[in-house]
Protein backbone atom coordinates (compact mmCIF):
# COMPACT_ATOMS: atom_id res chain seq x y z
CA UNK A 1 0.00 0.00 0.00
CA UNK A 2 1.46 3.62 -0.91
CA UNK A 3 -0.42 5.42 1.35
CA UNK A 4 1.38 6.29 4.69
CA UNK A 5 0.47 8.18 8.45
CA UNK A 6 3.03 11.25 7.72
CA UNK A 7 3.65 11.77 11.09
CA UNK A 8 3.01 11.28 14.74
CA UNK A 9 0.36 13.38 16.20
CA UNK A 10 -2.82 11.53 15.26
CA UNK A 11 -5.66 13.26 13.35
CA UNK A 12 -8.81 14.12 15.36
CA UNK A 13 -12.06 15.60 13.41
CA UNK A 14 -12.15 19.00 14.91
CA UNK A 15 -16.33 18.52 15.09
CA UNK A 16 -15.52 16.11 17.86
CA UNK A 17 -13.89 18.50 20.36
CA UNK A 18 -14.41 22.53 20.86
CA UNK A 19 -10.50 22.81 22.05
CA UNK A 20 -7.57 20.16 20.56
CA UNK A 21 -7.02 18.50 24.24
CA UNK A 22 -3.54 17.99 22.31
CA UNK A 23 -2.80 21.73 22.31
CA UNK A 24 -2.33 22.28 25.94
CA UNK A 25 -0.79 20.44 29.08
CA UNK A 26 -4.90 21.07 31.04
CA UNK A 27 -5.87 19.53 27.59
CA UNK A 28 -3.69 16.33 28.03
CA UNK A 29 -4.73 16.42 31.90
CA UNK A 30 -8.11 16.03 30.52
CA UNK A 31 -7.76 12.69 27.98
CA UNK A 32 -5.57 11.62 30.87
CA UNK A 33 -7.43 11.75 33.53
CA UNK A 34 -10.65 10.57 31.47
CA UNK A 35 -9.11 7.12 30.16
CA UNK A 36 -8.25 6.69 34.62
CA UNK A 37 -11.62 7.34 35.58
CA UNK A 38 -13.64 5.62 32.82
CA UNK A 39 -11.36 2.75 33.17
CA UNK A 40 -11.99 2.78 37.08
CA UNK A 41 -15.60 3.48 37.59
CA UNK A 42 -16.99 2.82 33.97
CA UNK A 43 -18.59 5.07 31.54
CA UNK A 44 -21.79 5.34 33.15
CA UNK A 45 -20.78 6.62 36.22
CA UNK A 46 -18.44 8.90 34.73
CA UNK A 47 -19.59 12.49 35.17
CA UNK A 48 -17.39 15.91 34.06
CA UNK A 49 -17.84 16.97 38.07
CA UNK A 50 -15.93 13.19 38.94
CA UNK A 51 -13.36 13.98 36.06
CA UNK A 52 -12.65 17.85 37.39
CA UNK A 53 -12.19 16.61 40.95
CA UNK A 54 -9.64 13.45 39.51
CA UNK A 55 -7.55 16.49 37.66
CA UNK A 56 -7.72 18.93 40.11
CA UNK A 57 -9.91 21.51 37.79
CA UNK A 58 -13.13 22.54 37.03
CA UNK A 59 -16.08 21.73 35.38
CA UNK A 60 -16.68 24.83 33.56
CA UNK A 61 -12.64 24.46 32.20
CA UNK A 62 -13.65 20.62 30.77
CA UNK A 63 -16.83 22.11 29.01
CA UNK A 64 -13.87 23.99 27.08
CA UNK A 65 -12.58 20.90 25.04
CA UNK A 66 -15.81 18.61 24.77
CA UNK A 67 -19.81 19.79 24.83
CA UNK A 68 -20.63 16.37 26.32
CA UNK A 69 -19.36 13.37 28.09
CA UNK A 70 -20.42 11.27 24.50
CA UNK A 71 -18.26 13.66 22.59
CA UNK A 72 -15.07 13.18 24.78
CA UNK A 73 -16.05 8.87 24.49
CA UNK A 74 -15.92 9.87 20.53
CA UNK A 75 -12.67 11.64 21.09
CA UNK A 76 -11.35 8.38 22.56
CA UNK A 77 -12.31 5.68 20.45
CA UNK A 78 -11.13 7.81 17.26
CA UNK A 79 -8.15 8.35 19.10
CA UNK A 80 -7.58 4.66 19.82
CA UNK A 81 -8.42 3.99 15.86
CA UNK A 82 -6.51 6.41 14.64
CA UNK A 83 -3.31 4.77 16.96
CA UNK A 84 -4.78 1.35 15.80
CA UNK A 85 -4.12 2.50 11.93
CA UNK A 86 -0.61 4.23 12.49
CA UNK A 87 0.76 0.88 14.25
CA UNK A 88 -0.46 -1.58 11.43
CA UNK A 89 1.11 1.02 8.97
CA UNK A 90 4.54 1.36 10.57
CA UNK A 91 4.15 -2.62 11.32
CA UNK A 92 3.24 -3.27 7.91
CA UNK A 93 5.26 -0.81 5.65
CA UNK A 94 8.15 -2.85 4.90
CA UNK A 95 6.21 -6.95 4.50
CA UNK A 96 6.29 -7.53 0.36
CA UNK A 97 4.51 -10.96 0.52
CA UNK A 98 0.93 -10.31 0.78
CA UNK A 99 -0.01 -13.22 3.04
CA UNK A 100 2.58 -12.35 5.27
CA UNK A 101 1.60 -8.65 5.61
CA UNK A 102 -2.01 -9.41 6.29
CA UNK A 103 -1.09 -11.99 8.97
CA UNK A 104 0.79 -9.21 10.75
CA UNK A 105 -1.88 -6.68 10.30
CA UNK A 106 -4.53 -9.10 11.74
CA UNK A 107 -1.84 -10.00 14.92
CA UNK A 108 -1.90 -6.24 15.28
CA UNK A 109 -5.45 -5.91 15.33
CA UNK A 110 -6.61 -8.90 17.82
CA UNK A 111 -3.52 -8.98 20.28
CA UNK A 112 -3.59 -8.09 23.94
CA UNK A 113 -2.33 -3.92 24.15
CA UNK A 114 0.74 -2.61 25.43
CA UNK A 115 1.67 1.08 26.16
CA UNK A 116 3.00 3.12 23.78
CA UNK A 117 6.17 4.91 24.43
CA UNK A 118 5.54 7.55 21.80
CA UNK A 119 2.05 8.81 23.69
CA UNK A 120 3.12 9.90 27.02
CA UNK A 121 -0.43 11.39 28.11
CA UNK A 122 -2.71 8.41 26.89
CA UNK A 123 -2.47 4.82 28.85
CA UNK A 124 -3.44 2.41 25.74
CA UNK A 125 -3.61 -0.18 27.86
CA UNK A 126 -6.86 1.51 29.67
CA UNK A 127 -7.76 3.11 27.03
CA UNK A 128 -8.43 -0.71 25.11
CA UNK A 129 -10.32 -1.90 27.97
CA UNK A 130 -12.65 1.37 27.71
CA UNK A 131 -12.81 0.91 23.61
CA UNK A 132 -13.58 -3.09 24.18
CA UNK A 133 -16.73 -2.07 26.59
CA UNK A 134 -17.86 0.81 24.92
CA UNK A 135 -16.86 1.58 21.45
CA UNK A 136 -20.30 0.49 19.69
CA UNK A 137 -21.76 3.18 22.29
CA UNK A 138 -20.25 5.93 19.63
CA UNK A 139 -22.76 4.63 16.86
CA UNK A 140 -25.38 2.59 18.28
CA UNK A 141 -27.32 6.04 18.80
CA UNK A 142 -29.99 7.85 17.16
CA UNK A 143 -27.58 10.50 16.16
CA UNK A 144 -26.02 7.99 14.24
CA UNK A 145 -26.64 9.60 10.79
CA UNK A 146 -25.77 12.94 12.03
CA UNK A 147 -22.15 12.31 13.27
CA UNK A 148 -21.74 9.68 10.26
CA UNK A 149 -22.16 13.00 8.07
CA UNK A 150 -19.64 14.76 10.36
CA UNK A 151 -17.17 12.14 9.69
CA UNK A 152 -16.77 11.13 12.89
CA UNK A 153 -16.48 7.93 12.24
CA UNK A 154 -13.89 8.06 9.50
CA UNK A 155 -10.82 6.49 11.39
CA UNK A 156 -12.80 3.93 11.60
CA UNK A 157 -13.79 3.46 8.23
CA UNK A 158 -10.45 4.17 6.91
CA UNK A 159 -8.77 1.37 8.96
CA UNK A 160 -11.53 -1.22 7.89
CA UNK A 161 -10.56 -0.57 4.40
CA UNK A 162 -7.02 -0.91 4.60
CA UNK A 163 -7.05 -4.10 5.77
CA UNK A 164 -9.72 -4.53 3.48
CA UNK A 165 -7.14 -3.96 0.38
CA UNK A 166 -4.37 -6.25 2.19
CA UNK A 167 -7.38 -9.28 1.77
CA UNK A 168 -8.25 -8.38 -1.86
CA UNK A 169 -4.27 -7.98 -2.31
CA UNK A 170 -4.04 -12.08 -1.32
CA UNK A 171 -7.75 -12.95 -2.91
CA UNK A 172 -8.96 -9.97 -5.29
CA UNK A 173 -12.36 -12.20 -6.29
CA UNK A 174 -13.13 -12.29 -2.33
CA UNK A 175 -16.56 -10.24 -2.44
CA UNK A 176 -16.74 -9.32 1.31
CA UNK A 177 -13.44 -7.79 2.30
CA UNK A 178 -15.16 -4.98 4.55
CA UNK A 179 -17.72 -7.30 6.46
CA UNK A 180 -14.84 -10.06 7.31
CA UNK A 181 -12.72 -6.85 8.94
CA UNK A 182 -15.24 -5.54 10.90
CA UNK A 183 -16.53 -9.03 11.97
CA UNK A 184 -12.93 -9.95 13.35
CA UNK A 185 -12.30 -6.31 14.72
CA UNK A 186 -15.89 -6.49 16.56
CA UNK A 187 -15.18 -10.28 17.45
CA UNK A 188 -11.57 -10.25 19.04
CA UNK A 189 -12.34 -7.53 21.06
CA UNK A 190 -15.87 -9.48 22.28
CA UNK A 191 -13.23 -12.30 22.82
CA UNK A 192 -10.91 -10.07 24.94
CA UNK A 193 -13.94 -8.91 26.95
CA UNK A 194 -14.91 -12.47 27.69
CA UNK A 195 -11.85 -13.81 28.31
CA UNK A 196 -11.24 -11.39 31.05
CA UNK A 197 -14.48 -11.59 32.33
CA UNK A 198 -16.60 -14.16 31.30
CA UNK A 199 -14.16 -17.13 30.13
CA UNK A 200 -16.32 -20.04 29.63
CA UNK A 201 -17.90 -17.92 26.64
CA UNK A 202 -14.17 -18.26 25.03
CA UNK A 203 -11.23 -20.42 24.38
CA UNK A 204 -8.06 -20.44 26.31
CA UNK A 205 -4.68 -22.68 24.83
CA UNK A 206 -1.97 -22.66 27.19
CA UNK A 207 1.16 -21.63 25.08
CA UNK A 208 -0.72 -19.45 22.68
CA UNK A 209 -2.59 -15.94 22.53
CA UNK A 210 -5.76 -18.38 21.26
CA UNK A 211 -7.65 -14.63 20.09
CA UNK A 212 -5.22 -14.28 17.69
CA UNK A 213 -4.59 -17.49 16.44
CA UNK A 214 -8.34 -18.10 15.94
CA UNK A 215 -8.79 -14.53 14.01
CA UNK A 216 -5.80 -15.58 11.55
CA UNK A 217 -6.55 -19.16 10.98
CA UNK A 218 -10.65 -17.83 10.34
CA UNK A 219 -9.72 -14.77 7.66
CA UNK A 220 -6.85 -16.91 5.96
CA UNK A 221 -8.83 -20.07 5.69
CA UNK A 222 -12.06 -17.50 4.29
CA UNK A 223 -10.26 -15.67 2.03
CA UNK A 224 -7.89 -18.41 0.49
CA UNK A 225 -9.23 -22.18 0.83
Amino acid sequence: MDTYLSNIKLEINRSIFLKDPDSSELGKRIITGAISLIAEIGFEAFTFKKLAVQINSTEASIYRYFESKHNLLVYLVVWYWRWMEYRLVFGTNNIEDSVVRLKKAIRILTEDIKQDSNFTHINEKLLNEIVIQNASKIYFIKEVEKENKEGFYLPFKELVERVSQLILDCNKNFMYPHMLVTSMIEGARHQRFFAANLPKLTDVVKGEDAIVEFYSNMVLKTILD
